[in-house]
């Protein structure tokens, strides 16, 4: 284990990112008597600045800003992959930075994550062909057998930054709307469902896995997750974990799969956090996704992954916030409002446990 760890009590985690999830991140850490410092470019009021210890608002890109804050913490970490590269070195060059640089680089790009864990740890992804003009596309797709999905390289989520692809006839307006960043194509997959699993290592390379999650999607964006799964695949925790163990990562991260119909699982992307699918560990009756973080990050034991009762998340997303009355009066439901002035569409605002009998 590395020279320091185990944080004691009182010790302060930096956090880069001022989201929903940095906010959970810090509410996990107050209840182990840790303290969070957050740094980002939006206001004071944001959803983790409501709750953190401390926070310092400045642009990703001031290197300056970086190390001022990393010298007031006694180890980093991040709640979104979309910091920029430069910045990410540099904090690990102060502080100890988990998951590492390294990792979020993987994971920041399509094409290099889906090389690095195809190639590098040996897991199965959806067929994929490089891009780098519209003849490319119209070659790459008739390789992949006719159909697929356009996608940018970075900076893609939720939906955003893709263009399904029935045919060739939608080539022209895919690569007219995203042609003009770096992009890939993908296979379309015929998945019977969508599931995820949640994995956490630790700084002396212990690992735990919590139960196999399944997915449905609403608009792109995830509506709701049930966990357990109602039908388990024990290799999607040696697939996830496979890949932690060549990343040499440390904390809780997401692996994403498309299960075919013989019920083998296609890696769609790992996301280098804690991550939506796993908000149901909060009411589970286990350590929640954010404590585990937290105690990865911090060199602790990690605590038990084991739920004592199943639990259906769901996103509300927008409007649906404005429900919060009638959902607060449902029984065995627990309701988790991020703090966000305002109700996009689109934007999530929310999440509510329901907890199975």
């Amino acid at each position: 284990m590395q020279t320091g760890f185990p944080l004691p009590p009182g010790s302060i985690i930096g956090i880069f990112g001022s989201g929903q999830l940095g906010r959970m991140l810090a509410l996990a850490a107050a209840r182990l008597g840790l303290k969070t410092h957050i740094f980002a470019p939006t206001g004071g009021d944001s959803p983790a600045a409501q709750v953190a210890h401390s926070y310092m608002q400045a642009d990703y890109n001031d290197l300056n800003a970086v190390k001022a804050f990393a010298d007031g913490c006694d180890v980093l970490t991040y709640e979104f992959e979309n910091i920029p590269a430069e910045t990410a070195l540099e904090a690990a060059r102060l502080k100890p930075l988990y998951p590492s640089a390294s990792c979020l680089n993987v994971a920041q790009d399509r094409l290099t994550e889906k090389k690095f864990i195809s190639e590098k740890a040996g897991v199965p992804v959806a067929p994929f062909e490089t891009v780098e003009n519209i003849f490319d596309l119209k070659r790459a797709l008739r390789r992949l057998g006719g159909s697929g999905v356009l996608k940018t390289r970075r900076f893609g989520y939720d939906g955003k930054g893709q263009a399904i692809l029935q045919n060739e006839t939608d080539i022209e307006n895919a690569w007219e709307a995203l042609g003009a960043h770096p992009v890939i194509v993908e296979a379309f997959i015929p998945f019977i469902r969508e599931v995820s699993i949640v994995c956490a290592r630790g700084v002396d390379g212990r690992m735990t896995a919590y139960p196999l999650v399944e997915n449905v999607h609403k608009n792109h964006i995830l509506h709701t997750s049930t966990a357990p799964a109602p039908r388990d695949l024990g290799h999607a925790k040696t697939l996830a974990q496979s890949i932690m163990e060549a990343l040499d990562y440390v904390g809780v991260m997401a692996t994403e799969f498309f299960e075919l119909e013989d019920g083998s699982l296609l890696v769609n992307e790992i996301a280098p956090r804690v991550h939506n699918s796993g908000h149901w560990t909060q009411d589970a009756g286990c350590t929640d996704q954010f404590e585990q973080h937290i105690r990865a990050v911090a060199g602790w034991p990690l605590g038990s992954t084991d739920p004592k009762h199943g639990v259906v998340m769901t996103n509300l997303i927008g409007e649906d916030v404005n429900d919060w009355q009638n959902l607060a009066r449902e029984d065995n439901t627990f309701l988790h409002i991020y703090g966000k002035k305002e109700a996009r569409a689109g934007r999530k605002m929310a999440h509510v446990n329901r907890v199975v009998p």
